[in-house]
């Protein structure tokens, strides 16, 4: 190697040195790089390579022509990595000089064969643009996992907004949310305003740690008694409400608050004490609504809970769309747990 060639290597690494029959007698380590199974000393210029732009050249005496223009090519195999490059004449040696480079395959050319910054020319800004991409790829990355980890925060922030602390039951603002939702669709749905008998008598005698046992308790007891789609809201100290998000015939309301009561009623073991509670419900099914309304749907399905207390709790009682059960027109119909 002269001091030529050591000198074309050192400033132009993808440079190939065409003889005078476009033939390659000569390429710079970079160049080497890109085809290192192939012996390219002695290939046709032309057969290596497949000019674009401009498309005119077929022998050495075109691309002699193109001197100084802009070529753009690419290798006939694969990797079909697309080139940039120019041809400058060799005075008195014959033959020519074609300095190439990635152009904006850059990226794809590091890929591909492993390159680093000693397979480029000092001046080249490929380097300058691979540190940009390598920095605006980490801070990418960095922005992307901020935003997962607000994402999750976010959502953990919403759901402790949604959900009751003590019984992990959703709360009342996320009652309102799914009320307002599901009464909007139109879909027919029911709805079981609970509240616990004799709660009060368990947090005075007991004190509070056993209240809250019983009421982690009792709402096991009410997520047990529906399905997945439904909805388990602690509304108050010891009030619940349970939305059944499908319509219910009177039949099976009275058939499920009467497994709720009896099941509440169970005694509740609370170190070696027994705490007994109850339940009274008031129930009330959209179809028999007054109107679609849902906090007129709540005071409704308040009003029955109000007439089970008052007939005694430990029973249900269902508000009746109008005239009909027991009672006088538009009064709630009296559900009683078998003894």
């Amino acid at each position: 190697m002269n001091d030529l060639d050591a000198l074309f290597d050192r400033l132009c690494p993808m440079h190939v040195n065409l003889g005078p029959t476009g033939h390659l007698r000569r390429v710079g380590p970079a160049m080497a790089k890109l085809r290192p199974d192939h012996r390219l000393r002695g290939r046709r210029f032309l057969e290596l390579f497949e000019l674009q732009r401009p498309r005119t050249a077929a022998t050495m005496c075109d691309l002699a022509a193109l001197a100084g223009q802009p070529l753009h090519l690419r290798f006939r195999d694969e990797p079909s990595t697309a080139l940039k490059g120019v041809l400058m004449p060799l005075p008195g040696a014959g033959g020519a000089i074609v300095n190439l480079s990635f152009g904006i395959s850059v990226l794809e050319a590091v890929r591909d064969y492993d390159l680093t910054s000693t397979d480029f020319a000092a001046t080249d800004l490929a380097i300058e643009l691979l540190y940009l991409v390598e920095a605006n790829t980490a801070a990418m990355d960095a922005s992307r996992k901020l935003n997962q980890r607000l994402d999750v925060a976010r959502v953990a922030a919403q759901e402790q907004a949604y959900t009751d602390t003590l019984t992990g039951l959703k709360n009342r603002r996320a009652l309102d949310h799914v009320l307002a939702r599901v009464a909007g669709h139109g879909r027919d749905f029911a709805l079981l305003h609970l509240d616990l008998d004799f709660f009060k008598t368990v947090n005075d005698t007991l004190g509070h740690a056993a209240g809250d046992h019983v009421l982690q308790q009792a709402a096991r007891i009410m997520v047990a008694e529906t399905r997945a789609e439904d909805t388990v809201a602690r509304v108050g100290g010891d009030e619940f409400v349970l939305l059944f998000n499908r319509g219910l015939d009177r039949a099976t309301l009275r058939v499920i608050a009467q497994r709720l009561i009896g099941r509440l009623e169970q005694p509740i073991q609370f170190g070696d004490r027994t705490c007994r509670i109850s339940a009274s419900i008031g129930a009330l099914r959209s179809v028999d609504a007054t109107a679609r309304d849902p906090a007129r749907m709540m005071q409704e399905a308040d009003l029955a809970l109000y007439a089970a207390k008052n007939a005694g709790r430990g029973c249900c009682r269902i508000f009746p769309e109008g005239a009909g059960g027991a009672g006088a027109p538009g009064s709630p119909t009296v559900v009683r747990r078998s003894a």
